[in-house]
């Protein structure tokens, strides 16, 4: 492969000029141009070392040897589609099916998580004869049409709510309406279901399913109480539907105890369906749909093919292979307990310190730590989390925020993230949450007044290359009551941001 040799502003130029403004980049203010990775950590133009933190494509790390391997040499023999007899293809059935529940033994293989949870909404259709869906509020399932109408995420930007959908409160014990203090949140959640569904079936609306994120991500890192899926299944079975676990951010061993979300609702739980995508490909397109063999029944009764041109290819399959093998060789579900224990220990300390954290949250590598403006009204602090998240990148450190507010800090990494990243990464948010503070405090008064703030990185990167960003120039910016504010029309979505 040839060297890149293309300056960073002309490889911006060029994107600019060819690409959709909507194919956002992240850090748009000034991007980060990415030429190489390796395990935990991304390089760019300049080597610049950033430990990524929120990268669950690269599962078992960017560009693991034995992944990297096992396409190269499967390319060397044969890649074409699965209407041929081959080994990996039921090779890789057979691995993925000793990982999930006994009732979950019939495979569909296709090419990315969005496909995989059209093809489970499909499969939930033909199953019941029904056609309406239940969603949790904020939830995000993918980017197709089919997809986006079943995603509030998305759909309230766009078209809105079609009649078909239907919407039920994110199961948040922090900041939804059943809190850390209600005596049984599990239960109160789930007739919040119970009350969609019969609220559907007043207007003569049949339930085909329920999907969820088995842990909700761009909801904000929500962990659901325990026990909250079997009383949903019940409610949802009793209509009719079926229930649709997507693990497409959060399977194949993240959450440490377990290799699936969805058993940390307990061992008696198993989903009708499943979706599997992003971290089962290591950053090959590979993705999953496993369901029952009534459910499947129903979908080849109708005597129609389903066929996918890449889905389940002898390279696909050698990698999804070798990704199984590095879970287990590197013990990495293990490592994922270990070490998302000790980070969010850490974490947890810095919200005793910091006012601004007002919770920690996760399990495993799946951490969200939710930032405040008011401890007591619990309100998003979203321009903070996009000054803290932006501060971090100028210290080589890549996080991201999310949830409803964006003021949620969520941490995902790939797996191989270790006790040492953890201790750099919160070392360095602490530094950032220090001065922030300190800024504010220096303010004669705090409500939109104008400080002039001085942030070089907090000693030196965990590489010697070049620093990026602004870090070291001096930027005037707008402090509310509690943090850093910016103008409201600079939020990607304005009607979040909020402003004192």
């Amino acid at each position: 492969m040839a060297t890149d040799q293309r300056a960073k502003a002309d490889t911006l130029s060029l994107r600019q000029r060819l690409l959709s403004s909507s194919c956002r980049l992240f850090f748009p203010e000034d991007p980060v141009k990415i030429v190489r990775g390796q395990g935990q950590y991304l390089y760019d133009e300049q080597g610049g070392e950033y430990i990524d933190c929120i990268n669950n494509v690269a599962h078992v790390g960017h560009c693991h040897p034995l992944v990297v391997q096992a396409a190269h040499e499967q390319n060397q023999v044969l890649n074409t589609n699965s209407r041929y007899l081959h080994d990996n293809i039921v090779d890789y059935a057979q691995r993925l099916s000793e990982t999930l529940p006994e009732k979950l033994c019939v495979f569909y293989f296709l090419n990315s998580g969005s496909e995989a949870n059209d093809l489970a909404l499909r499969l939930a259709r033909q199953y019941t004869g029904h056609q309406d869906v239940v969603v949790l509020d904020h939830a995000y399932h993918g980017h197709l049409s089919s997809l986006i109408d079943i995603s509030p995420y998305k759909f309230r930007y766009l078209d809105g709510q079609k009649e078909w959908v239907h919407v039920a409160p994110l199961p948040d014990t922090y900041r939804g309406p059943y809190r850390e203090d209600h005596p049984n949140p599990a239960v109160a959640y789930a007739n919040e279901v119970k009350r969609v569904v019969s609220n559907a079936q007043e207007k003569g609306r049949k339930i085909a399913a329920f999907f969820v994120e088995s842990l909700p991500s761009v909801g904000g890192q929500i962990i659901p109480p325990a026990g909250y899926f079997s009383q949903v299944a019940e409610h949802i079975h009793r209509a009719g539907g079926v229930f649709v676990a997507d693990e497409i951010q959060v399977g194949f061993g993240r959450v440490g105890k377990h290799f699936w979300a969805f058993q940390l609702q307990g061992e008696d739980f198993v989903p009708d369906i499943v979706t599997m995508g992003k971290s089962i490909g290591n950053g090959h397109p590979i993705a999953c749909v496993a369901t029952t063999q009534a459910v499947s029944r129903a979908f080849e009764a109708t005597g129609v093919e389903y066929f996918n041109t890449f889905g389940g290819s002898p390279v696909s399959c050698a990698v999804g292979l070798a990704v199984l093998d590095v879970l287990e060789k590197e013990r990495l579900q293990a490592h994922a307990t270990c070490v998302g224990s000790f980070l969010m220990e850490l974490l947890r300390q810095q919200k005793a310190k910091h006012p601004i954290i007002g919770d920690v949250r996760g399990v495993g590598l799946f951490i969200g730590v939710d930032l405040v403006q008011d401890e007591a009204t619990r309100m998003p602090a979203t321009q903070e989390a996009d000054y803290v998240v932006t501060r971090l990148k100028e210290n080589y450190i890549l996080l991201s925020a999310d949830g409803p507010g964006r003021n949620i800090l969520k941490f995902k990494p790939p797996m191989c993230f270790s006790l040492d990243n953890a201790q750099l990464v919160v070392t360095k948010l602490d530094a950032i949450l220090t001065d922030m503070e300190e800024k504010v405090r220096s303010c004669e008064t705090l409500r939109l007044q104008r400080c002039s703030v001085k942030h070089p990185p907090e000693g030196p990167g965990p590489s010697s290359g070049p620093e990026t960003g602004s870090g070291g120039q001096d930027a005037n910016f707008t402090w509310g009551t509690s943090g850093l504010l910016k103008s409201p029309s600079d939020h990607p979505h304005p009607s979040l941001a909020a402003w004192p």
